[in-house]
């Protein structure tokens, strides 16, 4: 795993943001100054007085090279620490390096109890902070990574990086795990199994689609590492989200060697995840398993949180477990080979992500698909982000979670009915508008109507549908809906919009026929 360099002028917070984030991402922190402190005995004052700061300097790097050697952390650097070119070099080499910034008068104000620490701005406080930013002006605007701390919390500023990087873990079941946006991380697969403990022998899990693009550069990932690696094909298509696929699964896995200390690696969109995730939790009473999504879908949404399962002819996930995989990596290079109706059915779980709790990644979806399609990797850390924070709050869906199920009531109906003709994001999509129309009959939404309205006009510009088929009954989706298992005392219980960026979890509803009322084709009456 890489390394998160923070740098920044003295006083933007990079002890404090860097403890927090490494807390959050479970990593150790390091700070360069008090390793250099530890190491020399005396602290920045006394060695810059006594040995001046070229000597420092020598030391800093010295000691930055250690840091770079050794493992995966948080690591707060000195405000002039990258000023030597090779010291920059070896840290963008060895990670990622975000600026923190901050105005001349947020940074005095942070520094004024802190000065004799820093010998370099003994004296006049402001005028020497002043003349020191100035004089490095064109070094720090060099680089690109940025986040203003100016007006934000620590902890704001740390989500941020996370969001940004797209590193985050994911705690509140089980020991917790990282969720990692790396792109090229496939060929990285094998050492992230080693940092992490797992053991082999390695099933990869991959669908008859999938096999032919990525199954191979996999193995050889996991080989490299020093894993026996093998790969359990199966049919694609949720048509094949079976007991019978699963049970070919356990029987691949006897096959292939695994016990219960093996490792199974999802490969996939979301119907491999579930499945395989389902596997590897029954298998010998469970297996650890890892989940390397494959489409723009199961990025953002499906690899996430520890669902896993199978369909039942009655419905879709009736039978499951929650069971987390112990790494969730996204390639977003792998985008690169799915098909463009894949993508955009995928961006109905990130538009999903911004109406229950991200307006600005909502607007970012307003905007259309050629835009959103040209930053496809920022566009999957945020949404994750979304899932991320809920989960955590709610890891086994008894309240906040089920937020989540936005669009899914309805939208599982369709995609049942239809026969899985409408892909599942295309079904979601559907599904958050007509939820939405119900929310607005309910009295929910805020400001009365257009709530629907403003969710359908983002999904229109993605390129998704927004209404039920008219080849399809409604009585026939009503009846599906029945099944679902989101019910309580035989009453559903909805995912309704308020607002973007609100969601209510758990709204009963008893009358399921309020939600088709439109007289056309494919409506009730017309039935």
């Amino acid at each position: 795993m890489r390394k998160i360099f923070l740098y920044g002028p003295p006083g933007s917070g990079k002890t404090t943001v860097g403890n927090l984030l490494a807390q959050s991402l479970n990593l150790p922190f390091i700070d360069i100054d008090t390793e250099i402190e530890s190491a020399v005995g005396m602290t920045i004052s006394q060695l810059i007085a006594e040995r001046g700061e070229p000597a420092f300097r020598d030391i800093e790097a010295a000691a930055l090279g250690q840091v770079c050697a050794a493992d995966s952390a948080v690591v707060a650097l000195g405000g002039g620490a990258l000023l030597r070119e090779d010291n920059r070099f070896r840290a963008e080499s060895a990670g990622e390096v975000i600026f923190l910034s901050a105005d001349v008068s947020t940074l005095v104000e942070r520094l004024s109890q802190d000065t004799p620490k820093r010998p370099l701005l003994a004296g006049d406080l402001s005028s020497k902070l002043s003349d020191l930013v100035e004089r490095r002006k064109e070094h720090y605007e060099s680089f690109k990574f940025r986040v203003t701390t100016i007006g934000k919390t620590s902890e704001a500023v740390s989500w941020e990086i996370q969001r940004k990087l797209g590193r985050y873990h994911v705690r509140g079941m089980g020991p917790g795990y990282d969720v990692v946006v790396e792109p090229g991380g496939l060929d990285a697969l094998g050492q992230m199994l080693q940092e992490r403990g797992l053991n082999g022998p390695v099933a990869v899990v991959c669908d008859e689609n999938v096999a032919p693009h990525y199954a191979d550069r996999v193995v050889n990932s996991l080989k490299s590492a020093g894993y026996h690696a093998s790969t359990v094909i199966i049919p694609a298509g949720e048509g094949y989200k079976t007991i019978e696929t699963v049970s070919g699964l356990w029987r691949g896995f006897l096959e292939a060697g695994l016990d219960r200390k093996s490792t199974v690696v999802a490969l996939g969109g979301g119907v491999v995840g579930d499945m395989a995730g389902f596997a590897a939790a029954t298998f010998m009473r469970g297996c650890a398993w890892v989940a390397v999504p494959t489409t723009l879908l199961a990025m953002v949404d499906a690899s996430m949180g520890g669902k896993t399962g199978f369909d039942l002819p009655e419905g879709k996930n009736l039978v499951g477990a929650f069971y987390p995989p112990r790494l969730v990596l996204s390639d977003p290079q792998v985008l690169n080979t799915l098909p463009e109706a894949e993508l955009r059915s995928g961006l109905a779980e990130v538009v999903k992500h911004g109406v229950i709790a991200d307006p600005e990644l909502f607007e970012l979806c307003a905007q259309g698909y050629a835009a959103i399609k040209s930053d496809f990797p920022q566009i999957v850390r945020r949404a994750m982000g979304v899932k991320v924070r809920v989960i955590e709050q709610d890891p086994f869906e008894k309240g906040i979670r089920a937020a989540l199920n936005l669009g899914h009531t309805v939208g599982h109906a369709v995609e049942i009915v239809s026969e899985f003709g409408l892909r599942h994001g295309e079904a979601v999509a559907i599904g958050m508008v007509a939820e939405a129309r119900m929310a607005e009959k309910l009295g929910l939404t805020e400001g009365g109507s257009g709530l629907s309205e403003r969710i359908s006009a983002v999904l229109t510009g993605i390129g998704l549908p927004t209404e039920i088929p008219a080849d399809l009954a409604l009585k026939s989706i009503i009846h599906s809906m029945k099944f679902d298992k989101k019910k309580a005392n035989n009453v559903i219980r909805f995912a309704l919009p308020v607002e973007i960026g609100w969601v209510e979890p758990s709204v009963p509803v008893a009358d399921l026929e309020m939600i088709f009322t439109r007289a056309e084709p494919g409506t009730l009456e017309a039935e």
